[in-house]
């Protein structure tokens, strides 16, 4: 498939290396949603156990990482201007986390770290390579590299340096091959993998979708560029402070930081939203933009933390609560709204690219049921936002209530993707 970027024809990525992402990540968010319903009480004790691990790593690999991976390799395309340099490194990378992250959480879940959870480990980093061998080798045969380019590109590594965190971590529990135990390591793991692989490049693609689907000509590339030097001298000046074991004060700097990126980050989709030349906005635009707002959450949360901390008190349900802000939160919705964007235009695609000319085709919007959408929405918010209450009250009824509706939520997302898939051409 070729598709038009600024007058230039760019070579599509095929919908064969794009479409298993999804379809593994709308599973996976099902399955995390399962298990957060038999794991209510995990969420009313310590964080470290194996549930809320097992809950964590699904939805930050299976749901979110899967996901961003199969929407990359369509998207990065677009953005250099360039065809993806592999599909077979495309395939690889999928096929290679789709056996390695089961396999990790299953670990999880029993608390075990012998073979299978390192055979895990080693699998999904290799997973990683790919991707980031792939996306450096498209974007340097590219010739137009971008902010946004630079955005993913960046974040790649971030997550490799993630997952690499992750396979010491995990052989550390029965090697020692670090300094200390790995619980020690879980804060810096997190954050690099949060602020470095998932808020950099939601902010780098965003940046770039948002505009674009509100048929926005806004664009400011110098406030882009403020925004990833803020976001990476954060989370270089945390990895600073981590090593050397300063008071927590002092992580108020990358606080700040972080803070200052998001809000010049909300400016810039509010100026979008502004100069936006369709005034009609979808649904799922609605959403994404209100994921934006969301981000401010998982900071509140952190900056309460750390003022508690600077009186020596840890708060246990703090912790979780930023934690499922995070990937339930503002991490979910982004993508529930992106997925009813991206994934329409990808079938509309496949079905239909042959056939061009030969009458009058659906919209891309139409290959989905929009009162499905509506329902899953309001299911989502209202699930969302009473587990999070639950988390902070202690109160196992609310959770279970909670995790219900989200249950509902993964599962109308996940009929409206079957529907999407199913779709036969319609050609009048």
């Amino acid at each position: 498939m070729v598709v038009n970027t600024n007058n230039n024809l760019v070579q599509n990525t095929t919908h064969k290396v794009v479409i298993p992402f999804y379809v593994y990540a709308g599973l996976s968010f099902l399955t995390a949603t399962v298990l957060l319903f038999l794991s209510d009480n995990a969420f009313t004790q310590h964080y470290f156990q194996p549930r809320t691990l097992a809950i964590t790593h699904t939805m930050a690999l299976g749901w979110g990482t899967m996901i961003i991976l199969g929407a990359s390799h369509q998207l990065v395309p677009v953005l250099i201007e360039a065809k993806l340099f592999s599909n077979a490194l495309a395939y690889a990378s999928f096929v290679l986390a789709a056996i390695g992250i089961p396999l990790l959480i299953y670990s999880f879940f029993q608390f075990q770290f012998n073979g299978i959870a390192q055979a895990g480990a080693v699998l999904i980093n290799a997973a990683v390579v790919c991707f980031v061998l792939n996306l450096a080798a498209s974007i340097l045969k590219s010739k137009n590299k971008n902010v946004h380019a630079v955005f993913v590109f960046t974040a790649s590594v971030w997550l490799l340096a993630t997952t690499v965190m992750g396979f010491l971590l995990v052989f550390n529990f029965t090697k020692n091959i670090l300094p200390k135990d790995s619980v020690r390591y879980l804060s810096l793991h997190a954050h690099i993998g949060l602020v470095g692989w998932f808020l950099l490049l939601v902010m780098g693609v965003g940046s770039r979708l948002i505009p674009m689907f509100l048929i926005s000509k806004y664009d400011d590339a110098k406030t882009l560029w403020l925004i990833y030097f803020l976001v990476n001298g954060a989370l270089i000046s945390f990895i600073v402070l981590f090593f050397s074991a300063v008071d927590s004060f002092f992580y108020t700097v990358p606080l700040t930081a972080v803070l200052l990126a998001l809000l010049l980050f909300a400016n810039y989709c509010r100026e979008a939203y502004k100069q936006r030349i369709r005034k009609q906005v979808d649904k799922q635009v609605k959403i994404s933009l209100l994921s934006v707002a969301m981000m401010l959450l998982p900071l509140i949360f952190l900056a309460a933390l750390i003022a508690l901390l600077l009186f020596s008190f840890a708060n246990t349900k703090l912790v979780l609560a930023y934690g499922f802000s995070v990937f339930f939160g503002w991490l979910t919705a982004i993508i529930l709204g992106m997925t009813f964007k991206t994934l329409p235009f990808i079938v509309w695609n496949k079905v239909y690219h042959n056939r061009a000319g030969l009458g009058k085709t659906p919209n891309p919007k139409d290959l989905f049921s929009e009162s499905l959408f509506q329902k899953m929405g309001l299911a989502y918010l209202a699930g969302f936002g009473l587990f999070t209450a639950g988390i902070l009250l202690g109160n196992t009824i609310v959770l279970q209530i909670a995790s219900v509706l989200l249950f509902i939520t993964a599962a109308l997302y996940n009929v409206n993707i079957l529907k999407m898939l199913r779709h036969k051409p319609l050609i009048k």
